[in-house]
This record gives C-alpha cells, structure tokens and sequence, in this order.
C-alpha cells in the first residue's frame, strides 16, 4: 500500500479526499438511497455535512504529507502554513480579485433585472448569511481545503505539468467534489425551482468558474509560496458568492454563475497573456 501512495501520490491524495468526504457523507445521510434528502433532512444535517466535506481535503493534505515525506513533509507543510511575509500586492490580489468579480457581475446583471440583485439586500436574515458566508470562506474554504487541495495536491501536480495544466485538474476534481452535497442538499437549496435548472446552474458554477478561479490560485502559490494567500484568496470568493449571490434560483442562478464563469475566464486568459514566460516555465522538479 505504502509503495502504491508513493508511486502515485496524487491519485491516492484525491482517492482519500472523496474516500473521507463523500464516505463520510453517506454514512451521516444514512446511505445512497437518501441522495437527494428531503427538505427537512438537509436543513438539520447541512453543517455537519459541511464539516465531513471539509475533513476530507484537510486530513488527506496532512496524512500524505507525512506518508510521502515523513516529519519533513510534515515539516515543509508547516512551513508554507507560516509564510505570511510576501510581497504587499500579493495580498491586495487575494482580498480583492473574488469579491471585484462577483459584485461586478451581480450589479451588472441586476441593471437589467432586479432579481438579480445581491441576495444580501434581499434576504430577511442578513446576519446568518453574513455568518455562513464567513464561516464558510474561512474555516471551510480557506484553512480546510487549501491544507489539501495546495498543501500537497499542487507541488506535487507541479512536478509534472504547468500552472495551466494544474490548475486546470484541480480545478475539475474539486468541482467534483462538490457534487455530493450539492445532490444531496437539493431540494433544501434549489427551494420550488426545477431539477434541471439547478443541476445546470451548480455544474456552470463547479465546471466552469471554479477551473477557472483554481488556475489563478496555483499562479499566485507558484509566485509566493505563501498557503495563507491562498487561503484568503479562496475564502474571500466563497464569502462573497454567498453573500452576495442572488436569492432567486433558477434560470437566474444559472445566468448568474454562467457569466462569473466566463468574466473568470477572461480574467485567466489576461493573466495568462501578460505573464506569458511564468506560464512557459518547466514544471517544478
């Protein structure tokens, strides 16, 4: 077993992410055949269900860390964690880039129609969304995740293939990862809206805007090596897409999440143009 991890340390990281997260899953909701769950079941299980999700990407990046490199990788893993001290402009880029982009979109959408409008002016219990949207961005998003998905998920992608091609795996492995609560919690977050309607508008966001966001990620980690820019890059796109996403679903949430899809990607394709020879480099060996 120890041979195969080493042989394929990126396989066996996301074979242990979804092991942990969507196994996990299962047995919380009571199996397969509770997928989609009831209204009621989603309501009272979503924020334990949140935190299995979260489990998965955060022990696999510490447990193959150690498994790979022993108390080194544990070591650099720690390391990277610390390294706050990067360039100014690096933090500005990691606050500002998410919640530009989706309060650009959402405004723009909403000159021409109102149910558009941010979900933050429409919603009766702003404070819980603010909360959520923190909890959320920070804890789940930005300390969770990115443990994992560019604690070791990413140097070693790095070793073989370029930022593009990177950030583009990682990007549609964790929209995929997704899925699981996304299904499962349907009926309790697409509310009256069809079926279709919603399964279009989470795979527009997940498949199209998240490869899109992840790529930047893994070009701002090449520059810095600082994890906590990536943390708050991340968390700072999750608290503001759900803050200020619209209440309204539907045909207005998958219009919504198919525009910030492509704003994104033409915000990937700039960067990639002006940083031309970073993006040429070798991969990391």
């Amino acid at each position: 077993m120890i041979i195969f991890i080493k042989q394929h340390p990126v396989l066996s990281y996301y074979l242990l992410v979804f092991a942990i997260s969507w196994g996990g899953m299962l047995i919380l909701i009571g199996g397969p055949g509770n997928i989609p769950g009831t209204y009621e079941q989603a309501e009272s299980l979503f924020m334990p269900a949140l935190l299995i999700m979260f489990a998965g990407p955060f022990i696999s990046g510490i447990l193959m860390n150690f498994l790979i490199d022993g108390k080194k990788g544990l070591h650099q893993l720690l390391s990277h964690l610390l390294q706050w001290r990067t360039e100014g402009k690096w933090y500005v880029i990691a606050v500002f880039t998410g919640p530009l982009l989706v309060v650009a979109v959402i405004f723009g959408l909403s000159f021409f129609n109102q149910e558009f409008l941010p979900g933050i002016l429409t919603t009766q219990n702003k404070l819980s969304l603010v909360i959520f949207g923190i909890f959320w961005g920070l804890i789940g998003g930005g300390l969770f995740e990115e443990t994992g998905w560019t604690g070791f998920a990413q140097p070693q992608l790095r070793k073989r293939y370029s930022i593009l091609a990177t950030g583009f795996i990682m990007g549609i492995l964790w929209g995929i990862w997704h899925f699981m609560i996304a299904f499962w919690a349907s009926n309790y977050l697409k509310g009256a809206d069809s079926w279709t309607m919603f399964v279009a508008s989470f795979l527009a966001f997940y498949l199209l805007a998240l490869p899109a966001y992840r790529i930047l990620l893994v070009f701002i980690y090449d520059r810095t090596k600082s994890l906590p820019v990536i943390m708050i890059m991340h968390a700072f796109l999750s608290a503001s897409t759900i803050i200020f996403q619209p209440s309204s679903a539907g045909k207005i949430a998958l219009i919504w999440n198919l525009v910030l899809g492509i704003i994104l990607w033409i915000v990937v394709i700039l960067v990639v143009t002006t940083n031309r020879l970073h993006f040429m480099q070798k991969p990391n060996c």
